[in-house]
């Protein structure tokens, strides 16, 4: 009896042992399911929030003002109640009538559409067919005139041909004189911009003018220029961009170049493009990018340059803004950190649109503390450096010390746009306390995100360079172009007199001749100023 209690007592045991352990293994299990059950419901959350951002992208505003504040900054009380959204209905309305009459100021409106004042004016004058008198039979007299109308007129552009002819000169005496040697003289027709072409240096600038100020595509222009009188195609178009590029709008960007690396303080920012024919072997529809750097109108004349690259990486950075030393002032790719030398200040509109992406309750508070900043900025804006940074310490570094000590202790978690907005505010505090310490620095990029919009204009018509040869004079032509408009000079013309000029000096063994070219210089002001 005893052996076979103790047997079952052993079995029982062995039984509740199991048991233990498959409710153990059941538990571990659910905690497992509950695990993936949450990491599901963060990833649908996640993905129906990029779903209803997408959404509103495609079919909402696209403006980045703030929906949350009116103009004049004051928060509406019933935003958020469509009660108050509509007409109250009553059964009676007031019988009271208020009537008032408003005087305006009659202003003469200046018209958008009128003619500059040095323009060309053309008089036509009408009189009567017959200036006999029909009563008497008599002449009749002239008492006055009315100007009725004034209309522009357009004289289309028109081609000619010009032939550049050589003449010689000897002289006879000396050549029938056995004491003298034979004097012969030349004259001598200026060097082209680009030799055994028909391409001068007007038809070249009308070229790029349109492609890089226009932005037109060179295949759309071949027609035109058919129109003109100048039969071509779109690939001798393209060699005599790529040719005068090279050959003599390049010693002017590399100046440029050298120009702005002595600056302390620049704007950078990129965008991508393609390149057809690439050198690393992948395909044409891999992304090449267009990087632009912009200086800051108080370290002198203000520059921009494009420079093209077909990644990128942080080793373009660095060979971009080589002998650089200063603060750059970028967006948050991670390329724009820890180089030597080299201090980052990011940018809070950036930031701005993160928060503004989250569109919540705590998304609203995000955008009024980026809001608040932008309207001191605005007071500030006139400021010179030194009094800009004494207000921002008084003002502004007490909004955002507040807005990092929020964004510290709010509890956002996950993946979705409010866990990444903080996650992106966090990881680049220094940067975004960088303004506050150096007036010169913008709050933001925004002008290194202005300065690339000609080049996605240009990237949307154009649509992608063959070569990166065809890349790199777009980045030559672009930072020209761009340069000139900022100094108030008349790109066209800017370019007919580098490509007359330039063939004519001798700047590989003069560089120094290039500093007349700059376009802030006093000859190119005076002679190319719009």
């Amino acid at each position: 009896m005893t052996n076979v209690s103790s047997t079952s007592e052993s079995q029982f045991d062995r039984l509740i042992r199991l048991l233990e352990e498959q409710l153990a293994h059941s538990n571990q299990q659910n905690q497992e399911l509950s695990k993936k059950l949450d990491k599901s419901l963060k990833q649908n959350e996640a993905l129906t929030e990029q779903v209803r951002h997408l959404t509103k992208l495609l079919y909402g505003s696209k403006t980045e003002k703030s929906k949350y504040n009116s103009p004049d900054g004051q928060v509406s009380l019933f935003e958020d109640d469509p009660s108050f959204n509509e007409p109250e209905h009553t059964g009676e309305q007031s019988q009271q009538t208020i009537s008032y009459t408003v005087v305006r100021k009659v202003q003469k409106k200046k018209r958008n559409d009128s003619l500059h004042d040095g323009i060309e004016v053309e008089d036509v004058h009408h009189h009567p067919e017959n200036t006999i008198c029909d009563c008497c039979q008599g002449k009749m007299i002239e008492i006055g005139s009315t100007i009725v109308r004034e209309e522009a007129e357009f004289i289309p552009a028109r081609m000619k041909k010009v032939q550049h002819i050589e003449h010689a000169y000897e002289c006879k005496n000396c050549k029938g004189s056995t004491f003298h040697q034979a004097q012969i003289k030349r004259g001598k027709a200026p060097q082209v911009p680009i030799q055994r072409s028909i391409a001068s240096p007007s038809v070249l600038a009308k070229v790029i003018y349109d492609k890089f100020s226009q932005y037109l595509p060179l295949y759309r222009q071949v027609k035109e220029w058919d129109r003109y009188g100048l039969n071509t195609n779109d690939k001798n178009l393209s060699n005599w961009v790529i040719r005068a590029s090279h050959d003599w709008l390049l010693p002017i960007y590399e100046r440029l170049k050298d120009l702005m690396m002595n600056k302390s303080l620049l704007h950078i920012d990129e965008t991508y493009g393609q390149i057809l024919r690439r050198s690393d072997g992948k395909s044409g529809q891999t992304n090449a990018y267009n990087w632009v750097c912009r200086s800051v109108p108080c370290q002198g004349p203000p520059i921009t340059l494009f420079h093209s690259a077909l990644s990128r990486a942080r080793s373009v950075l660095e060979g971009l803004i080589e002998g650089f030393s200063g603060t750059i002032v970028c967006d948050g790719y991670s390329a724009y950190d820890k180089l030597e030398g080299i201090t980052f200040a990011n940018c809070w509109a950036h930031v701005r649109r993160y928060w503004l992406k989250a569109d919540s309750n705590y998304g609203r508070i995000g955008v009024s503390y980026c809001d608040d900043l932008y309207r001191l900025e605005r007071k500030f804006k006139h400021l010179s450096p030194s009094q800009r940074r004494k207000n921002r310490q008084k003002y502004s570094k007490p909004i955002v010390d507040n807005f990092f000590e929020w964004v510290e202790m709010s509890p956002f978690y996950g993946k979705n746009a409010l866990a990444k907005a903080a996650e992106y505010t966090l990881n680049r505090a220094n940067g975004l306390r960088a303004f506050l310490n150096d007036g010169r620095i913008e709050i933001d990029n925004n002008p290194a995100e202005n300065a690339i919009r000609p080049n996605v204009i240009g990237r949307k018509n154009w649509l992608f360079s063959v070569s990166e040869a065809g890349a790199k004079a777009n980045a030559i032509c672009l930072s020209i172009a761009e340069t000139a408009k900022s100094n108030g000079v008349d790109f066209y013309e800017y370019i007919k007199k580098l490509l007359t000029d330039l063939p004519n000096l001798s700047i590989h063994q003069n560089p120094e001749i290039l500093d007349q070219y700059m376009p802030w210089s006093k000859m190119i002001q005076a002679e190319c100023s719009k």
